[in-house]
């Protein structure tokens, strides 16, 4: 099972070779990245409009400007970290930047909680010896030791193996927050930690297992599938993207299909648009979210539209990618 995609100063203790820190951010940042990427329904593809293709747009309402909203992807890759002038003007000209959630302490100390069982039960007495050495031996190229494996959920283990052993922690959601923040925009998030760890922490423990066993069986492909969603992004086709997605996600079968658009798209886009409502009537926004929240008749773009909110595509935010027109 691969959900690609495609949001600091805290510690754990220190892994051989990957910080306490470094596995901290990556596991929130799989949460922030893990839903954004996962499929929703087929129909929603044909519905979509053939100029919904773009990944940045701007929001305009009673024909005034009104913000922007960009779907990211969960990459390191320099490409989608090399913002042109253009686009980082058009950032610093917002008042707030508005992402999934906040990486803060606090957020990231509760995300340590939730992500770890209670001392006194471990993840091999959930998942079988069996299962769990095939897991340590998955997870060996990400040098998260075993001792620290032990305690992880199911759910946890499976968003690590989702995406390649990261090289710096720095992706492009947390890049672009950084910048915005240094910049003198006011950092805000559309959800709550336990908002969108409810997704996670709700799923039925069997649909856990059988998704653990496809990443890890798929653990040696999860490389090429990350570049095959990174060159759709970069081709700016959100179609595509979503596309390709459906096909990485056709043989969890049709219950943990629904539960991944239901949940984990349709309920997450109405939930962030109830928050981003109320800060764009006051403020000019800048909205970073994965980027498979915009398209679609429940994704984002289409909701505001709803609500009466005007979006224009935009080209591609990336000083290699200046010359792509907009959809």
């Amino acid at each position: 099972m691969r959900f690609k995609i495609p949001c600091k100063k805290y510690r754990l203790p220190h892994f051989s070779g990957h910080s306490g820190k470094s596995v901290r951010i990556r596991t929130l940042t799989l949460v922030l990245a893990v839903v954004s990427l996962a499929v929703q329904a087929d129909a929603q593809l044909h519905h979509a409009a053939e100029d919904e293709r773009a990944v940045f747009w701007s929001i305009h309402h009673g024909g005034e400007p009104a913000g922007h909203v960009l779907g990211t992807i969960h990459s390191e890759d320099s490409r989608v970290l090399d913002f042109s002038e253009d686009f980082l003007g058009k950032l610093r000209a917002n008042k707030l930047f508005a992402m999934e959630l906040v990486p803060d302490l606090p957020t990231l100390e509760q995300l340590t909680q939730h992500m770890r069982y209670e001392p006194g039960k471990t993840l091999e007495s959930v998942v079988g010896p069996e299962r769990f050495t095939a897991l340590v031996e998955a997870l060996s190229a990400y040098r998260v030791p075993e001792e620290f494996i032990r305690r992880m959920k199911p759910w946890a283990a499976m968003l690590t193996l989702s995406t390649p052993p990261p090289e710096t922690g720095f992706f492009m959601d947390f890049s672009l927050s950084l910048r915005a923040s240094g910049s003198g925009l006011k950092v805000v998030g559309l959800e709550t930690l336990e908002q969108q760890l409810s997704f996670l922490e709700d799923m039925p423990l069997a649909m856990q297992l059988d998704l653990l066993d496809q990443a890890i069986a798929e653990s040696g492909t999860v490389q090429q599938a990350h570049d095959q969603m990174l060159d759709a992004y970069l081709e700016n086709d959100l179609q595509n993207l979503q596309t390709l997605s459906n096909e990485q996600l056709r043989d969890v079968g049709v219950e943990a299909h629904a539960y991944f658009t239901d949940a984990g798209i349709v309920a997450r886009n109405h939930r962030m648009l109830e928050s981003l409502l109320p800060q764009l009537e006051h403020n000019s926004v800048f909205v970073a979210v994965g980027a498979l929240h915009l398209p679609g008749e429940e994704g984002l773009l289409n909701l505001l539209r709803r609500h009466g909110y005007e979006l224009i595509p935009l080209e591609m935010p990336f000083i290699d990618a200046e010359n792509v027109p907009a959809r």
